[in-house]
């Protein structure tokens, strides 16, 4: 395992050589702290697309050009630039000189960019360790983490009936609810919808009534499509056996007709629009929480995959108040119905991208729709071509659920992609991955559009005869591949309901790669814990810190270049990027990471460990491991869990709760 070094602070002159430079110097007159800030002040502005100042960009190395605000030396650099080797990492004792403007001036041997060290620039000694580019995350939820953070969560955990009912009666007890008062609510995180022991078990509300409580009781799964109810939660919110299912959702119903407690997809708002909301000023301090730990995780950009005006007025004030650390591209949720109405549909995303186009690290451009649901047991809500299996292998009457037709979505596509706008579908079954490819051709043919960088997230399942449209169609294959390992989710509830056959082509990530596609990654955070370098490693190995072994490693496994790259330059690709973002070489943009260890290099298995010990953005340093609040925020990272306010510790029943989707949370509860 690589020892994870702290990063020296010295200002003293970039060192000729690698070995020289291992053992350090001693400090200099300005700390890296105080030279850091001043070159975030200009990084912040190069965020912006504004320039440095005269007097900035005077200052002069001994050479008499312009000199770097920061050199990063004694690296290995992994450029991302495809051409120049496999790695493209050019060997140890490679420098980054990062420019007054936030951008990158040069990067190449330690030797050759002492010119850009003047008598102000900070030096970095990287230990020998991996510089790149910054994680892009081109499917991911933050502000739901924040908000997710607020309330007690079960982790994901596999349990018994009784097993539950005795953690819910924890969190109970320690918010009062164990009483007669029935005006509160306890809404509870991270249900995992197939962990109800024994496998197959089917939730019911009759297990949440026999609480001993008044309230209203939910709990929300992990996965983002299904919600679990007890019967003061259904009274209020008026379900019955007569309500009619919601366009784009479903009220499950048992033999006798009557609700279950279980409501999919769009089924749940029936719910949770009347779970009271927290404060404003809790809200924000959470989400603010959660930015910290994706920018001590090593992300710098982030697609957030579901924005509707509630998450961009958040933006607003997180930005407003400089809480905001990464670059965002949000993307408007438009649901079931708008993705009948191409005009109006367009006119609402228009609308809101006037309205707040102004706020700073945002950039517009981007719609989501829904395709379908997800495809385990005993949701089974993903659209399939053939239909799910009993579980014995006989073939069932259901195929999922299609929630906007391949005509549908391809009207709304050529009206999005001819005003300029880019598509990226929730498709995790075959089907629902044909219907966007499909859509996507539609457009093309209509519009004539050549590059609209459409995309497909999470492909959990493609047919094999559609590998090759993501590259004839430009296609972004955006894929969260620390799911791909066989554990609870892609083993016991899976394979026996779709079969042998097609359970081959789970996350087929090497195959979509053979056939041309662009393969962008994301962590769809918070239906997983945030873990970064776990997730790249199981792009890898197929397995991953947690997974009970490889899930078809040697067909679907990535390389270890194709996997960073995938994870840069490809998302930025994905998210129209790639010109400012995404690679480390001249003229990009300084959002750079300084990890522990050698990712390149090191055993494959060392890469889940890995800790971030600066992160930049523009040139501003948005995390460093070694003032007070990164090492807070470090710490919350190598939890590897959802992260928690302070003033919100985990309840102390939670020492029960392990063992879920992706036995991941890494910490001691408690």
């Amino acid at each position: 395992m690589t020892t994870p070094l702290p990063l020296p602070r010295h200002g003293s002159p970039v060192p000729s050589g690698s070995a020289a430079s291992a053992s350090g110097s001693a400090s200099g007159a300005l700390s890296r702290r105080g030279l850091l800030a001043a070159a975030g002040a200009a990084g912040a502005a190069g965020l912006l697309g504004a320039t440095a100042s005269p007097a900035a960009a005077a200052a002069a190395g001994p050479s008499g050009r312009a000199s770097a605000a920061l050199v990063i030396h004694n690296a290995r650099v992994f450029t991302g630039v495809e051409r120049g080797g496999p790695d493209a990492t050019g060997g140890p004792g490679r420098s980054v000189a990062v420019g007054r403007d936030g951008r990158i001036l040069a990067v190449g041997p330690d030797a050759a960019l002492r010119r850009y060290v003047g008598r102000d620039t900070e030096t970095v000694d990287a230990r020998g360790n991996t510089v790149m580019s910054g994680i892009h995350d081109g499917h991911v939820h933050p502000l739901g983490a924040g908000d997710r953070s607020l309330r007690p969560s079960l982790e994901g955990a596999e349990t018994t009936e009784a097993e539950l009912r005795a953690i819910l009666s924890g969190f109970l007890a320690e918010t009062g609810g164990a009483g007669a008062e029935p005006d509160r609510w306890l809404v509870v995180e991270d249900w995992n919808p197939v962990g109800l022991l024994p496998i197959g078990t089917a939730p019911h509300h009759s297990v949440l009534d026999a609480l001993a409580t008044r309230w209203p009781v939910v709990l929300v799964g992990g996965d983002g499509h299904n919600l679990w109810a007890n019967r003061r939660a259904l009274d209020i919110a008026g379900i019955t056996a007569a309500t009619p299912d919601p366009v784009g959702g479903r009220i499950v119903r048992g033999a006798d007709g009557l609700p279950t407690g279980v409501l999919k997809d769009d089924a749940q708002d029936l719910v949770k629009r009347h779970v009271p909301e927290p404060s404003r000023a809790e809200l924000v301090a959470a989400c603010a929480g959660v930015l910290e730990l994706a920018a001590a995780s090593g992300v710098t950009t982030m697609m957030d995959a579901l924005v509707g005006r509630h998450e961009l007025s958040l933006y607003q004030e997180l930005a407003g108040a400089g809480r905001l650390p990464q670059r965002i591209v949000p993307a408007i949720r438009l649901d079931a119905a708008q993705a009948k109405d191409p005009t109006a549909a367009l006119t609402y995303a228009r609308a809101l991208r006037r309205e707040f186009e102004g706020v700073a690290g945002l950039r517009f451009g981007m719609v989501k729709v829904f395709l379908d649901g997800v495809i385990e047991h005993p949701a089974q809500t993903a659209a399939l071509l053939e239909p799910y299996l009993d579980g014995a292998g006989r073939p069932t009457g259901n195929r999922g659920e299609l929630y906007t037709s391949a005509t549908d979505y391809g009207r709304l596509t050529a009206a999005f992609n001819a005003a300029g706008w880019q598509m990226h579908a929730h498709g995790l079954g075959d089907r629902a991955v044909r219907t966007a490819l499909d859509g996507y051709a539609y457009a093309r043919r209509v519009t004539g559009a050549r590059d609209p960088r459409n995309a497909v997230a999470h492909l959990q399942l493609v047919d094999p005869a559609d590998l090759r449209r993501f590259a004839q169609l430009g296609v972004a294959a955006c894929m969260q591949l620390q799911w791909a390992a066989r554990d609870t989710w892609t083993m016991e509830a899976l394979l026996p309901y779709i079969g042998p056959r097609r359970h081959r082509w789970m996350y087929p990530a090497r195959s979509l790669e053979r056939a041309g596609a662009r393969l962008a990654g994301g962590s769809d955070w918070p239906v997983d814990a945030l873990q970064v370098w776990n997730q790249l490693r199981t792009a890898i190995d197929r397995q991953g810190e947690h997974g009970s072994g490889p899930l078809y490693r040697e067909l679907e496994g990535l390389g270890r270049s194709s996997v960073l790259r995938m994870h840069t330059a490809g998302t930025a690709w994905q998210l129209r990027q790639e010109g400012l973002t995404g690679t480390v070489e001249q003229g990009r943009a300084a959002d750079l990471v300084v990890l522990d260890r050698d990712v390149t290099r090191c055993p494959v298995a060392d890469i889940s460990g890995t800790e971030v010990r600066l992160t930049l953005v523009g040139g501003r340093v948005v995390h460093d491991a070694d003032s007070t609040t990164g090492r807070a925020a470090s710490a919350r990272a190598a939890q590897r869990a959802t992260y928690r306010p302070a003033s919100g510790p985990r309840p102390v029943s939670a020492t029960a709760v392990h063992g879920g989707r992706h036995r991941a949370c890494g910490c001691t509860a408690g």
